[in-house]
């Protein structure tokens, strides 16, 4: 998995998604979503375990990773909930598992709440989904992004390095820190990390948030126990918002849960997809 591409492409309402699809056609469909600022990269491991029972698809939200990146662009959670829905539909899948990490789980959760896409299952990872989310560093950068997007590349890049880093509990390898920050260097990559960090708005989670109790597929919410982002208090929360949520803590993990414990968390995805036969 070292080698990460996404040949496949899409054009959704706001911009060209690029995509991938891992094992076998006849195989249950499940569905990966990354966060913010990521990619589906930080799935890399977990997709590649998950595609011996399931047929995975894996895909970068527009603004991110490989995906179209524009000036004026929408990257907003609104945006990327109604352009995962098209997507599932693009791929035909009427009632896919969905495993959706950080700002994914908020694209998920609005997905099957507010544009009617059916799940077999959910699968919630350190999702952003209850007021009040966003770091101080975070609310700092978006009420000011037009004045942080025109820092010197140099000191861009040693930002976006940093703030990565603090996703992870026991800290990440330097290559997988420098694959991270790749895409938010350079033009289009710089004024795309200070966009879509301007548009995340709490109203998105807030239109939400009262309707987790109407939830009724199989849910299971993961959650770093060292999240330095979204404190492990939000994931309990969450989990005793939606009926019979499964509760699952991961011990030593921050926030990036994929990169700090892939063994754990896919030993927890899997426990959970046997759960539902």
């Amino acid at each position: 998995m070292a080698d990460w591409k996404l040949p496949e492409t899409f054009a959704g309402s706001t911009g060209t998604v690029r995509w991938n699809r891992l094992g076998e056609a006849d195989r249950p469909p499940l569905v990966l979503l990354h966060g913010t600022p990521f990619s589906s990269y930080v799935w890399r491991a977990v997709a590649g375990s998950l595609a011996r029972d399931h047929q995975v698809f894996v895909w970068d939200m527009p603004g991110y990773g490989m995906s179209e990146k524009s000036a004026g662009q929408d990257v907003s959670l609104a945006a990327q909930g109604r352009v995962f829905t098209e997507l599932l539909g693009h791929w035909g899948l009427a009632e896919p598992v969905v495993v959706a990490h950080d700002f994914g789980g908020a694209v998920a959760l609005r997905a099957h709440l507010l544009h009617g896409a059916d799940y077999r299952a959910l699968a919630l990872v350190d999702p952003v989904a209850l007021a009040p989310w966003g770091s101080p560093f975070f609310r700092l950068v978006r009420d000011h992004a037009d004045v942080f997007e025109k820092l010197p590349p140099a000191l861009h890049g040693a930002l976006v390095r940093e703030y990565v880093g603090t996703a992870s509990s026991p800290g990440l390898h330097p290559a997988v820190l420098d694959r991270l920050v790749r895409p938010w260097l350079g033009e289009p990559g710089q004024s795309a990390f200070y966009r879509q960090i301007a548009q995340a708005d709490q109203r998105h989670t807030d239109e939400i948030q009262d309707r987790y109790p109407a939830i009724g597929v199989p849910t299971l919410v993961c959650w770093g126990e060292d999240d330095a982002w979204i404190p492990v208090d939000k994931g309990r929360e969450l989990a005793a918002a939606v009926p019979g949520a499964r509760w699952e803590p991961v011990a030593g993990a921050g926030h990036l849960v994929q990169e700090d414990a892939p063994a754990q968390l896919t030993a927890a995805l899997i426990a959970f997809l046997r759960g539902l036969r």
